[in-house]
């Protein structure tokens, strides 16, 4: 919706507008691209064809593709927490999301692109940068929630940044910790493993 885009962005940024679903409408959003932050996702209550085998798979492999033919040098992926669970409640509900997640991660690690992977736990819009971000790896079981702008904070630290290459990681509020301002969230994690060919 170019003109919601418009209204968010102010004249900050460039506007292209496309399905991620058709990948020749990808591709002239990508020329000149250093960078790609991913925070697609499906939504079957506007439009059932918006369906999570079709966006968080389908359209993802998609801009994966069209980054790579463009030489992208990091590709950013929101995914979600649990997505390695297949028991998920979510999955339950919302037509195997999480399991479609896991494969659209699966086709960016698979890629030769330098990635990096978010996990948020479940997104609120409430303002970010009061409550410190807790990091973890390995899709742990717990639950919680953060604001979409604190997982941005964590998307725009991982651009250009070495230790976020090749990395997978899980992001939740933390009350007990100081606001993110600052903090390193990349530094000691560990990378993936090799992807599967």
């Amino acid at each position: 919706d170019a003109t919601a885009a418009a209204e968010m962005f102010a004249g900050k940024a460039q506007i292209a507008v496309g399905d991620v679903r058709d990948a020749a409408q990808i591709e002239p959003a990508m020329r000149g691209v250093r960078f790609v932050v991913s925070a697609v996702g499906s939504n079957t209550r506007k439009d059932p064809t918006d369906n999570p085998q079709a966006v968080d798979f389908g359209g993802v492999r998609n801009l994966v593709a069209a980054a790579r033919a463009a030489n992208v040098e990091q590709f950013v992926l929101i995914s979600a927490m649990g997505v390695t669970d297949p028991d998920h409640y979510l999955n339950k509900i919302l037509d195997n999301v999480l399991l479609w997640k896991l494969k659209g991660e699966n086709a960016l690690r698979a890629s030769g692109l330098g990635y990096t992977i978010v996990r948020p736990g479940g997104l609120t819009d409430e303002p970010g940068g009061r409550h410190g971000i807790r990091v973890m790896q390995g899709d742990s079981p717990e639950q919680g929630l953060i604001p979409r702008a604190d997982v941005a904070i964590v998307c725009v630290q991982a651009l250009g940044n070495p230790a976020a290459i090749n990395r997978t990681l899980e992001i939740l509020s933390d009350e007990t910790q100081s606001p993110p301002a600052g903090t390193d969230f990349f530094a000691g994690l560990r990378p993936d493993p090799p992807a599967e060919p």
